[in-house]
This record gives structure tokens, C-alpha cells and sequence, in this order.
């Protein structure tokens, strides 16, 4: 039997870290069970692009929907520390920068990585721009540092393509308990 990715228990275990630090970081605010509630579809999502290079619409664009809604129903709720309004901006904003760089160069990002940006974007903009750069920043920055290893590893590694999701959902749950949970 061949294996696909990692052993159930592992990821199911990575999950569960990830949703306790961001519980624990969020204390109290209604936001953080969206976050939370987030960790599941972003590893899902992760493994999915890291088997097959893509990031299917029936995942992502719901995704982008949800939280959406999810933090919009939060912005309603008392003791809810961030902008409903800021998070759909958020959204449209890293969408239409995925975009643009798609459109730019679509050999070196999928359209999949656009769509998904929609979602991570309005998470990221719940708690500003600050956060917003943060997290954007951080899966560029992550997904170079992964880039950098494969150059480094000896001749050809600087011509493989590699899934860009999982380092853009690591980047945005980094920015959100860094810098939105941090304030």
C-alpha cells in the first residue's frame, strides 16, 4: 500500500498543537474560534497542494466565504477585538495582490494560491494592516527560506516547483497569533 503523506496521528497531532497555541494565545475573543476553526481546512488544504500541486475551488473558495462569515458573525459579539470591515478589505487586497503577481508570472504561482489568498487575506485583515503585511510577509518569507534550501541542495534544485500554499497558511497563522493576538 503506498502512503500519500504523513502518518493520521502526526497530522492530527500538528493540529492539535496549532489550534491550542491559538486558543491559548486568544484567550477569550470570540474571533479565536473561527481561527481555531480555521486549522483543520488550512492543513487540509496544506496537504492536499504538497500531494498534488493544487488547491481544489470546491476548498478554497468555500474557505474564503466562511471566514468571511465566520468573522463577521464574531464582529457582533461583545469583547470581539478586530474589523469586519478591515477583514473583507484584507481579503480583496491579498486576492488582487496574488493576482497580479499571477498574472505576472502564472508558471510560478496557481491560481489556486489566489484563491486561497482571499481567505487567509480577510483573517489577516480582521486586526489591520499591520498584521495584515505581517502575515503575507511571513509566507513569502517562508516559502524563500524552503526555496533557498532546494538551491542549496545541489544542481536542480533551483528549477523545482513546490506547493506555495501550506508556506502561505504557515505565514498567515503566524501573523494572526503574533500580531493580532499579541495586541
Amino acid at each position: 500500500m503506498h502512503r500519500y503523506g504523513p502518518r493520521a496521528a502526526r497530522t492530527a497531532g500538528l493540529t492539535g498543537v496549532v489550534c491550542g497555541v491559538l486558543a491559548a494565545g486568544g484567550g477569550g475573543r470570540p474571533e479565536v474560534g473561527v481561527y481555531v476553526g480555521l486549522v483543520p481546512l488550512l492543513v487540509l488544504l496544506a496537504l492536499v497542494d504538497l500531494a498534488v500541486h493544487r488547491l481544489p475551488d470546491v476548498l478554497t473558495l468555500p474557505l474564503a466565504a466562511l471566514t468571511a462569515a465566520a468573522l463577521g458573525a464574531a464582529a457582533l459579539l461583545p469583547g470581539a477585538a478586530g474589523s469586519w470591515r478591515l477583514a473583507l478589505l484584507g481579503g480583496a487586497a491579498l486576492g488582487g495582490a496574488y493576482l497580479v503577481l499571477f498574472l505576472i508570472n502564472p508558471a510560478g504561482l496557481g491560481f489556486g494560491d489566489v484563491k486561497l489568498a482571499l481567505a487567509l487575506g480577510v483573517a489577516l485583515g480582521w486586526y489591520g494592516w499591520g498584521v495584515w503585511a505581517v502575515g503575507a510577509f511571513l509566507g513569502f518569507a517562508y516559502g524563500a527560506m524552503y526555496g533557498l534550501g532546494l538551491v542549496l541542495r545541489g544542481p536542480g534544485g533551483h528549477k523545482q516547483a513546490f506547493p506555495f500554499g501550506p508556506f502561505m497558511a504557515a505565514g498567515a497563522l503566524t501573523g494572526v497569533l503574533l500580531g493580532g493576538f499579541g495586541a
